[in-house]
């Protein structure tokens, strides 16, 4: 026989509390059976709810929250029916049971984080990556130490985690983290996700971001000239690592590809079409294909590290902070005065390119971008670097304006 579930939402009854409001209780239903919840912890003035709807009636911006509390809450409900349908045991004693154990378990920010990471983690190597995980938990011990800076709190419940927390959690990370604003802004993102789980799954009811506008800032992207990389091409290193690193990092320059799509390239990404190898892999950030033509010098250092090769990885690559970190090293022995990333290595390929040519579309596709937007900001770069050659090469030529005697 099939089963029928559905949750009502009702007043309780004759009862208001000191600002006249109604607190709205859940009655739910397994076809002829019904069993009352409680309350959803949201009140509402009686005179605006709609018995039929079972939601508040009204466009204004609160009503429309208030509501989405309530749909989020019977969609929580929908979800662990689904989930127990086909289970013998199925009851409304059950669901009950279960939806209250859930929000027991999820009362306090502290342990809806842990909720929401562990379902991430358990889907690590399937559909999420190891980095994502690590982003969030690198979330979840700036909110505990901003929790102790601030509060001197080791938790708080969710119904505490207001819009005044959240700013003081941005302001904390842009202080006492010295995090930069677009750092900041994408670590609170990550903890909007969060608090978006509280409220499909019915413990939030409401949204602290709801006031919180999340800017990014424009940043300027390093790149290096060609005098630039070929001084570090051409520079003696004895330091081993050094000379890893270096190495790895004008791989990326020739390429494009990101430290991550670098670390994960095995012999199988080597393609050779028309007698012309090529490299053929897909970006782990967006999976977007990216093929790119395989040039002498990047050819050249697969070949130096063939025989030290391991796991089937082309290239026997180090952490992405180990690499920044030497690559500091490298920019100070070649007198080199810019923040020297790895990831300046995909900016670089990028500014090279479009300056010496290549289309943007042609581009835009190396580097497995989404959106031609986001390649046109190294034309933008590009332009700007012509502008200035023109104005030195303009002041270099000042003699010659100085001593033309056209009259007019």
């Amino acid at each position: 026989m099939k089963k029928i579930f559905r949750t009502v939402f009702y007043l309780r009854s004759n009862y208001t509390n000191k600002e006249g409001l109604s607190p709205v209780m859940i009655r739910i239903y397994l076809n002829n059976e019904r069993l009352p919840l409680g309350s959803t912890g949201i009140a509402v003035e009686p005179k605006l709810w709609d018995g039929v709807k079972n939601r508040v009636k009204g466009r204004a911006t609160e009503i429309l929250q208030t509501n989405q509390q309530l749909d989020n809450i019977q969609a929580g409900l929908q979800n662990i029916f689904r989930r127990l349908e086909f289970s013998d045991d199925l009851s409304l004693e059950l669901i009950k049971s279960y939806y209250l154990g859930k929000k027991e378990q999820t009362e306090t920010i502290l342990t809806l984080f842990e909720k929401h990471n562990n379902d991430i983690r358990s889907q690590v190597g399937i559909t999420k990556t190891a980095a994502t995980l690590q982003k969030y938990e690198n979330c979840k011990r700036h909110f505990k130490n901003f929790l102790k800076s601030k509060y001197s709190r080791t938790d708080l419940k969710v119904s505490e985690v207001t819009t005044i927390v959240i700013h003081d959690f941005q302001i904390y990370l842009l202080t006492v983290a010295k995090c930069k604003l677009n750092t900041a802004n994408k670590i609170l993102g990550f903890l909007k996700t969060v608090t978006l789980l509280g409220h499909r799954i019915g413990v939030m009811m409401q949204d602290p971001f709801r006031e919180i506008r999340l800017r990014k800032e424009s940043v300027e992207r390093d790149f290096l000239t060609d005098e630039e990389i070929n001084a570090i091409i051409q520079k003696e290193l004895k330091i081993p690592r050094l000379d890893l690193v270096r190495d790895i990092f004008i791989f990326s320059c020739f390429t494009g590809l990101a430290y991550i799509d670098v670390a994960n390239l095995t012999e199988d990404h080597i393609v050779e079409l028309d007698g012309k190898q090529w490299i053929m892999t897909k970006r782990q950030k967006t999976k977007i294909a990216t093929n790119i033509i395989l040039l002498d010098i990047p050819k050249m250092i697969i070949e130096k590290y063939a025989s030290v090769r391991k796991d089937g990885k082309l290239l026997p690559i180090l952490s992405n902070q180990k690499m920044n970190s030497y690559l500091k090293e490298i920019a100070d022995v070649c007198k080199i005065n810019k923040n020297l990333t790895y990831h300046c290595a995909r900016h670089t390929f990028a500014t090279m390119s479009i300056s010496k040519g290549v289309p943007i579309e042609t581009v835009s596709k190396m580097l497995g971008h989404q959106r031609i937007q986001t390649t046109q900001i190294y034309a933008r770069i590009t332009n700007k670097k012509l502008e200035a050659d023109m104005l030195a090469l303009s002041s270099k030529l000042d003699k010659f304006t100085d001593s033309m005697n056209i009259n007019p």
